[in-house]
């Protein structure tokens, strides 16, 4: 293979087909099963986008009532993964909480199967535990950031729809509708981007007809480096450091000297901007009004501008979504958590895609160490 064409990083690489999200080039619009996804956004709930990425189609009432009645079985916060995750130092990181939680709840689920020939799970069964983490999650990020506050837990309310709820759950209160429709955005702007670097990771695992709760262990932590999910909290810490609108272009012309890496600019598929960012751009914009915050609307919109201008590259998802996070009231290290409690989503359709029709996933690497050689004497 001395002549293999490398495709570092699989770059161009295309290794299988889905029916459930494509990036359209013509619109530079991120479809989800064919609707965009800030038309999905603007006018659905959480809830009806999961059920769309899940069963290929958006609910009907009768539908989304039964799976918010199914989503609302498994919202309190399940002693056993609760003590599992006090068990661990309050300095971890949640990503790591979260990534123990669901190994304890794949462990409960998967009790007494037997044999791992018996783990992959019928779609019946896939469907049914991707309901129970998708309705576990908030609890379980919830949790984490109260416990690091050495703050309470708080039950959940089944008077509240996903995304209210989940906020109360952090927070104890009941938020503002406000608060609620940001949320419910970013969860919805989150939940699928095709092939990324932790889907593909989920539906490796499932490829070799492992079962549905360690790809999502293996997705997890996928998307716990800065390079992918970890950017929404790189993004905060560099904002923080930066301090003010007036420091950036003092603090970029240090930073582009040093040749740093500025987190949330630039994305792998988007050549012309990130067609998320405009809908997640609107909610933070609300946000910085109804909290009054307009030293971080300007803040961020300054590094935008600034950086936009010298490099021309445009910022991702990730930029805008970090600020409104921070505005909601969420810890930094709490916002690459709030990508898995979305993300679950579009993790689990391609999860169950992938079993409808697998083959092991298996590339080929050029080898170039040593020669064969043998041990002397």
């Amino acid at each position: 293979m001395a002549d293999a064409d490398i495709k570092k990083g699989l770059v161009g690489v295309v290794v299988d087909v889905t029916a459930i999200s494509k990036v359209n080039p013509e619109t530079n619009s991120l479809l989800y099963r064919g609707y965009p996804v800030q038309e999905l956004a603007d006018t659905q709930s959480f809830e009806a986008v999961a059920h769309l990425l899940w069963s290929g189609e958006l609910p009907t009432a009768d539908e989304l009532a039964g799976l918010r009645a199914e989503e609302r079985r498994y919202r309190a916060l399940d002693p056993e993964v609760r003590a599992a995750i006090d068990l661990l130092p309050l300095d971890a990181h949640p990503m790591d909480e979260a990534r123990t939680a669901v190994s304890v709840i794949g462990a409960r689920s998967l009790a007494g199967s037997g044999s791992v020939l018996d783990a992959s799970g019928t779609p019946e069964e896939n469907r049914a535990r991707s309901i129970e983490l998708f309705a576990a999650l908030p609890a379980i990020v919830a949790y984490g950031q109260r416990r690091r506050r050495h703050e309470e837990l708080v039950e959940p309310r089944d008077d509240l729809d996903y995304a209210a709820n989940f906020l109360w759950m952090v927070f104890g209160r009941e938020p503002a509708e406000v608060e609620v429709d940001a949320f419910n955005r970013s969860m919805i702007l989150y939940a699928e981007h095709s092939f990324n670097a932790s889907t593909f990771t989920a539906r490796v695992i499932t490829s070799t007809l492992s079962d549905l709760y360690s790809a999502v262990t293996g997705a997890i932590g996928a998307l716990k480096g800065p390079l992918h999910g970890g950017a929404n909290e790189a993004v905060m810490h560099i904002l923080d450091e930066i301090g003010s609108a007036e420091r950036v272009e003092s603090w970029l012309d240090e930073a582009l000297a040093e040749k740093r890496k500025i987190m949330g600019f630039g994305h792998r598929v988007y050549k012309n901007g990130d067609s998320r960012v405009p809908t997640m751009q609107a909610a933070l914009d609300r946000l910085v009004e109804h909290y009054d915050r307009s030293d971080v609307g300007d803040l961020a919109a300054a590094l935008e501008r600034e950086f936009v201008e010298r490099k021309g590259i445009y910022p991702n998802l990730d930029y805008p979504s970090g600020p409104a996070y921070h505005l909601l009231g969420f810890d930094t290290v709490t916002f690459t958590p709030l990508f898995i409690a979305a993300r679950i989503t579009g993790w689990t359709a391609h999860i169950m895609e992938q079993a409808e029709a697998n083959a092991l996933i298996r590339p080929l690497s050029d080898y170039n160490g040593p020669d064969e050689r043998h041990i002397e004497g």
